[in-house]
């Protein structure tokens, strides 16, 4: 999906949810495990429920993986199942160089055919180009995060700017806004007013809204612009928003209740 397609689905559906599939085989309601592939019927129900609210969906791998071929059995179906015009994000978190990395954006580009994946640049350009080669796609670059860790390196003074102002302006220099986005943490309205200054024009994976305490206010009046330019994550907010035999109906209502907050910024 490209960038126009994006923004029409934004401005179409008035949302800038991204529901994340982060299923977790201890959490979904019980009764789905006298099922073929659980996982699956979760996440389907999920997708029912939540797709007219929603304009991306983020799948995080490694929830699939943990559980062997089966987990990536179940993430391909998943995938297939997301309607086509709603973007989708492989929360992989990839990094690496050279052919390994080539191999990584062939996997969820093709075998598993994605819009876009998230990736670590902690290696420098050479982990991140082989992810913006694929026309339509997307590499989604890990640039402040709102996890306590992020201190360790993100803030710490690298010259005259932080370690993350300095990821963020050369990794913005490797691509364009059509083929690369960043995951800026939703915690803080300063760092999220200071970054949307510092990149006008890119798009946001904006996680952290939700349990991790992060609002939709602050996240859209300080770092939307004019295309929206950001996508809202809320993954447990949604997908657990309810436990029994009406878990997909009370995920509906999370979503609905979410794009409808996000709709009043549209």
């Amino acid at each position: 999906m490209d960038r126009a397609q994006l923004v029409s689905e934004i401005k179409k559906k008035k949302s800038l949810l991204c529901v994340g599939l982060d299923t977790d085989t201890e959490k979904i309601p019980k009764h789905l495990f006298s099922t073929e592939d659980p996982v699956f019927e979760f996440n389907k129900a999920i997708i029912d429920a939540t797709k007219d609210y929603t304009v991306a969906y983020k799948i995080n791998t490694a929830f699939y993986e943990a559980q062997g071929i089966k987990g990536w059995l179940s993430m391909a179906k998943t995938l297939d199942y997301i309607p086509k015009d709603i973007f989708t994000i492989a929360d992989a978190k990839r990094g690496d160089i050279g052919n390994t990395a080539e191999q990584y954006a062939r996997t969820f580009f093709h075998t598993y055919p994605f819009d876009s994946v998230t990736v670590a640049p902690y290696m420098g350009k050479d982990s991140v180009a082989p992810f913006l080669q694929f026309e339509g796609s997307w590499a989604i670059v890990l640039g402040l995060t709102s996890n306590a860790g992020s201190a360790d390196f993100q803030l710490q003074p690298s010259g005259d700017e932080l370690m993350y102002e300095k990821v963020l302006k050369t990794v913005a220099t490797w691509g364009t806004p059509e083929n690369l986005m960043f995951v800026i943490g939703a915690t803080r309205k300063e760092q999220l007013q200071h970054v949307r200054k510092m990149l006008p024009d890119h798009f946001f994976l904006i996680p952290g809204v939700g349990a991790q305490g992060g609002d939709v206010p602050t996240v859209c009046s300080n770092a939307m612009n004019k295309d929206g330019g950001i996508l809202i994550n809320v993954s447990r907010g949604v997908i657990y928003a309810g436990t029994d035999m009406d878990f997909a109906e009370k995920a509906g209502e999370a979503a609905k209740e979410y794009q409808q907050q996000m709709a009043a910024y549209l």
